[in-house]
């Protein structure tokens, strides 16, 4: 299904009682962030959110792909895997043999309607281009300012438009933008990324590299943005798959690029080479964490268009999950089956849980047919686009659904011996990744677990017991999650008061060799406070602060050959932790703008008073500000 526009989507989405319109005026400063982080982790989800008095000419939307419902309205479909599907039958009919020349004759209307999908240039002014405002004025937008250490306004949401200088293509990237001034912004490329590139090859040339951001309009063009496409491969294509329709675009007005005729505002504009780049940052980002400021380029507005009933798109990230968590979703659904059809058609099933943020954490389910097949695996998907910043890999077998966490876990415990069958890597890390002592590059740990053992005796662990033991004997421990005991998974998460302890690895031996406590397969220390209650945020902080190679332990207890597993899951920013980076802080909101919401919470008329998910993190943020300071 294609949209006319954001408005024809805001429409469906109210249809389906899936969106809620907040008529009272709600800051863009901090406040619209607050409201929408409390409702993007209700159950599903919650609702996508309208927010029509924002002190501009403009509406501001929030929310919208962040449910897995959601998602799949905004791409036309009932099921993610229609999708997963459509493409393995598309790959089939265009790739697959032809016995004769009917059937390859019968090829004919899938290519016609693959062209069908192509991007075209339709000559005069697009919907985007009804007012034209060439005085630079992006401080007319309702532009957000999403968590309290930002340093300033960002735009989230923005489809980041260039072209190659050499070759022509087009890429379009998401690229977060700060707002310097009303006619700059800061453009927030990875040097990983396409824009990146085209950046240096403009830089290369001399030249000034024009930039075209589009905003709103069908939301598949922001998915389609988001999504790991390969190298030279146009993002409107993907869109125009996906939505069954061409994008159709228009010329920019003051540069030479293209953008969506329907989308809702256009910031044209360039990036000079020549200038110094400018520090941007902080922002709190979608691991969770605040990501610092570094220097990046500068962005120069020359003309911003819109519709004129245009409203603003943006999306809110921070501790998972939120709407980028089901955005990610969709891109591991619909891109399993093209690493299957072209790479790995061993590999049957992946997951990629809120928990890891992408990257940290990766599951695959796979035929293992041959002795170090899961290895093979494993080396074409850290050499595959995007994942190659996976940090955690772990492969199980056909038998096991990694979509189901206790049922992955229980045959880590069954068939991963600690030595024989967990493999150390190094490679690129996301730039956003704070854990490695060198920035963008650090260790990966693989985790074979497709060779399950027979000989494997379930151990029987009294969580009472193990509590009791951990309370009495290790004054360090301030909390314990005994959740994965209770369920017969012997793993233990214990929270660690670092400045009582020397060394965290050395606490984990000790436990190990408590007779209580010998039992246990692995034991997970963060440094989480005195509560532990919730252990998907447990998993999420250590999942995002490890190391591997430094972190995590084969420990062995004298006259025990059986090894166990310890995992260091801390902040590395204590004093003796000797790290030389700066570590930053998890991503709250401010006590003021929590009453604040509060206090306004009965005039919006969205259901139900929900307590912010703030206040049970406040005591990760350490130091006041986006770096941690003990």
């Amino acid at each position: 299904m294609s949209y006319k526009s954001l408005r024809h989507f805001i429409e469906v989405l109210e249809s389906n009682n899936e969106l809620i319109r907040i008529q009272r005026f709600v800051d863009p400063v901090l406040e619209i962030a607050e409201i929408t982080d409390r409702v993007s982790k209700l159950p599903d989800g919650g609702k996508a959110l309208l927010f029509e008095n924002t002190g501009t000419d403009f509406p501001v939307l929030t929310n919208a792909m962040g449910s897995l419902r959601r998602m799949c309205i905004a791409l036309g479909v009932s099921d993610l895997e229609d999708i997963r599907a459509e493409m393995n039958s598309l790959f089939k009919e265009l790739v697959g043999p032809k016995d004769g020349l009917w059937d390859k004759l019968r090829t004919l209307p899938m290519l016609g309607r693959v062209a069908g999908w192509m991007p075209s240039v339709q000559s005069g002014r697009g919907a985007c281009q009804e007012v034209v405002c060439m005085q630079s004025e992006i401080g007319l937008l309702p532009v957000l300012k999403c968590w309290p250490y930002d340093g300033g306004r960002f735009v989230t949401l923005p489809m980041v438009n260039t072209k190659d200088p050499i070759t022509g293509i087009r890429n379009v990237g998401m690229y977060r933008m700060q707002i310097f001034n009303n006619a700059e912004t800061g453009m927030h490329w990875h040097r990983h990324k396409v824009g990146a590139r085209h950046f240096e090859e403009y830089k290369k040339l001399g030249q000034r590299m024009p930039v075209a951001v589009a905003l709103g309009g069908d939301p598949v063009y922001a998915y389609a943005a988001t999504a790991p496409m390969p190298d030279n491969f146009d993002e409107y294509l993907l869109a125009g798959f996906l939505r069954k329709k061409k994008v159709n675009l228009v010329k920019c007005l003051t540069v030479d690029l293209e953008v969506p005729a329907d989308v809702d505002f256009v910031i044209e504009g360039y990036v000079d080479p020549s200038e110094e780049l400018a520090w941007e940052g902080p922002f709190g980002d979608h691991t969770g964490f605040y990501s610092l400021a570094d220097w990046y380029p500068r962005f120069h507005v020359t003309c911003i268009t819109h519709r004129s009933d245009a409203v603003y798109p943006a999306t809110i990230v921070g501790v998972p999950p939120m709407e980028d968590a089901y955005i990610a979703k969709a891109t591991e659904r619909i891109f399993l089956e093209p690493i299957r059809i072209a790479m790995l058609p061993e590999l049957c099933d992946m997951n990629l849980p809120f928990e890891g943020v992408a990257h940290n954490i990766a599951l695959v389910r796979m035929e293992n047919a041959y002795p170090g097949h899961a290895y093979k695996v494993m080396n074409a998907l850290w050499g595959a686009g995007q994942m190659m910043f996976n940090k955690v890999l772990v492969a199980l077998p056909n038998s096991v659904d990694v979509q189901d966490p206790y049922r992955v876990i229980s045959c880590i415990i069954r068939s991963v011996d600690p030595v024989k069958d967990v493999h150390f890597g190094k490679g690129p890390l996301d730039v956003l990744d704070h854990s490695s002592s060198i920035a963008s590059v650090g260790s990966k740990l693989f985790i074979d677990a497709t060779n399950e053992r027979s000989d494997s005796v379930p151990v029987s662990l009294d969580e009472d017991a193990v509590i009791r033991e951990v309370q009495t004997s290790f004054p360090s421990v301030v909390a314990v999650n005994t959740d994965l005991i209770r369920k017969g998974l012997p793993i233990l998460f214990v929270s660690v008061d670092k400045l009582r302890v020397g060394s965290v690895g050395a606490e984990l031996n000790r436990m190990f060799c408590n007779p209580i406590l010998a039992n246990m397969y692995a034991i997970v220390a963060l440094d989480f406070g005195d509560d532990l209650s919730n252990l998907s945020l447990a998993l999420w902080f250590v999942a995002g602060n490890i190391e591997p190679l430094r972190d995590i332990y084969s420990i062995r207890i004298a006259g025990d050959e059986k090894a166990r597993v310890g995992v260091d899951g801390t902040r590395k920013a204590y004093a003796t932790d000797n790290f030389t980076r700066d570590w930053p802080n998890v991503v709250v909101m401010d006590e003021a703008t929590i009453c604040r919401v509060d206090s306004i919470w009965n005039e919006l008329n969205i259901g139900s008073f929900v307590v912010s998910p703030s206040l049970s993190l406040q005591k990760l943020s350490v130091g006041g500000g986006a770096v941690t300071q003990f």
